[in-house]
């Protein structure tokens, strides 16, 4: 299936990638749809002593107003007052603001936010807090914020969160108006322990700006799923990907789409068919110096960056929305930024396939059969069961590259929505052990995963009468049998699959996460290539 220069001819002044060759992206720069990065500093004193204009404070449902020592007094007891009243109960993100009236504190005003009762994970609770605290102070237009770090849990993995959380509230998902006036500017946020040790300060330290960079590269990743697809093309996705990858030390290669037929991508090249944008494949490669030749980890991300359904269309309600269909893609391109900045101590290779899914006059149709780059063969049934076929080619490859565990990441099914809803995100692969290991992994990172099952009974619902199997199975049991389709590509190693199709993109505003992408997966993948210690178990 060689596809023609002449379709998918360039216009003239946009530099194209010579026939067969790979492009070397070594860009430094990156997108920015948030506001200049204000930094965050830790420190360890009486909250009376942080240096900031607004103090932000977590209260819990069951604190009295003697719960932060000093802290109602220097409010003039309004903190008393207001929970004798009931205007302020401390449940979850309610928020209560009021002056600080002793002169001997920095501060001048006060926020409480309501965190409800003490929780297990608390970690996820800190993000939440600190990301409501973040938009709500922003729109406070404070230049100085304080946020007070309380409750019980591991001061480390508490200010990490925090970081995230303050960081994850600058995004802006309104970059293309015109007529509102510009978002105000985030403050510089301070994380005030209370009189902790030095040792634990310095750890806190490295955990925040650890946080603040994983965060960092979510909301990069947000930019990207944010683009409309006229602006964001497979090449442009390339460009921008490449550079943000590049930009923190990142090998990058963009293969063009003579390289991808040499390669036999055959599932890439079909989807790419009925588009005049032509595809591209992009590699990312962390190879740190010293680093063991194993393990690899292999992360596969999906880059549809529109999607129409192809000759199999979708229906015209909500079709916009699918501008976001290369959401696991730039988790990958992200993730490897933060793995290479962070210098995580193995090797990663990150593959990403990008095309549109366009109808179309050479647009694959139900019953075209496509050949793998892997030898195998896939009748389509469904054009808009794309996001597998690309996946399966980017799988191969990623194996090709020397990856020896496999995790893919992809808005690949509705059917995942219908069985877990908006909120989490469904997760399949095989070994347990692997399976268990992400899970972990993803929860704490504020990516909240479910496994689902992998039964070889469904594996029926994709035999095909006239090639290896068929590219979808029908309604029943639809996002598993989407990764029992991926299952195929994965040569026996551990693998990994997490859709992401119902926790991309917030449909909905929350207290702590605007309506817009929710940049998922990409911490969860950054924090698995430090974890690589505990991977020890075969398929």
């Amino acid at each position: 299936m060689i596809l023609r220069r002449r379709r998918w001819g360039v216009p003239p002044g946009i530099v194209t990638v010579a026939v067969g060759a790979s492009k070397r992206i070594s860009d430094n720069s990156v997108m920015s749809s948030t506001t200049a990065a204000a930094p965050i500093t830790c420190v360890s004193s009486p909250l009376s002593a942080v240096d900031a204009d607004l103090l932000v404070v977590p209260w819990f449902e069951d604190d009295a107003p003697s719960a932060v020592d000093g802290l109602d007094a220097a409010s003039g007891s309004e903190i008393a007052r207001a929970l004798a009243s009931k205007e302020f109960t401390g449940k979850m993100f309610e928020l209560f603001a009021t002056s600080l009236t002793d002169r001997s504190w920095r501060a001048r005003r006060l926020v409480l936010v309501g965190a409800g009762s003490p929780v297990d994970d608390r970690g996820a609770l800190a993000r939440q807090l600190a990301a409501a605290a973040g938009i709500s102070v922003r729109n406070r237009r404070a230049d100085r914020a304080g946020f007070v770090l309380r409750g019980r849990g591991d001061v480390g993995e508490l200010a990490q969160a925090i970081a995230e959380g303050l960081t994850l509230s600058e995004f802006n998902v309104g970059v293309y108006k015109t007529g509102d006036p510009a978002p105000p500017r985030a403050p510089a946020w301070t994380i005030a322990l209370l009189q902790q040790p030095p040792d634990v300060l310095t750890r806190a330290r490295a955990a925040v700006d650890r946080g603040r960079l994983l965060a960092e590269c979510s909301n990069l990743a947000r930019e990207l799923a944010n683009e409309p697809g006229n602006t964001l093309t497979p090449r442009e996705f390339a460009r921008r990907a490449g550079a943000i990858a590049a930009g923190g030390g990142v090998k990058v290669e963009i293969l063009d789409e003579d390289r991808i037929a040499q390669l036999g991508m055959g599932l890439l090249l079909g989807v790419a068919r009925g588009s005049s944008e032509p595809p591209r494949l992009m590699v990312f490669r962390h190879d740190p110096p010293g680093a063991p030749a194993g393990p690899v980890l292999g992360l596969v991300g999906k880059g549809i960056t529109f999607d129409t359904g192809g000759i199999s269309i979708k229906p015209a309600d909500g079709m916009e929305r699918m501008k976001d269909d290369m959401a696991g893609g730039a988790a990958v391109a992200c993730a490897m930024r933060a793995i290479s900045l962070l210098q995580a101590p193995i090797r990663v290779v990150g593959v990403v396939p990008a095309t549109e899914n366009m109808p179309g006059g050479r647009a694959i149709k139900p019953g075209d059969i496509l050949k793998s780059a892997a030898g195998k063969t896939v009748e389509v049934i469904n054009t808009d069961a794309e996001g597998r076929l690309i996946l399966g080619d980017g799988l191969w490859y990623a194996q090709q590259l020397g990856a020896t565990h496999l995790v893919d990441v992809a808005t690949l099914t509705g059917a995942v929505v219908v069985a877990l809803g908006k909120s989490t995100s469904g997760l399949f692969g095989t070994p347990p052990e692997w399976v268990e290991h992400i899970r972990r992994v993803a929860n704490r990172a504020g990516d909240r995963v479910w496994p689902m099952p992998l039964f070889d009974d469904y594996k029926d619902q994709l035999k095909s009468e006239i090639a290896d199997f068929m590219n979808t199975g029908g309604r029943p049991a639809g996002s598993i049998t989407a990764a029992l389709f991926l299952k195929e590509f994965t040569g026996g190693r551990p693998w990994a699959h997490i859709d992401i199709a119902g926790t991309a993109w917030a449909e909905e505003a929350k207290p702590y996460l605007p309506k817009g992408p929710s940049g998922v997966a990409v911490r969860t993948l950054a924090e698995l290539a430090f974890t690589s210690g505990e991977w020890n178990f075969r398929a």
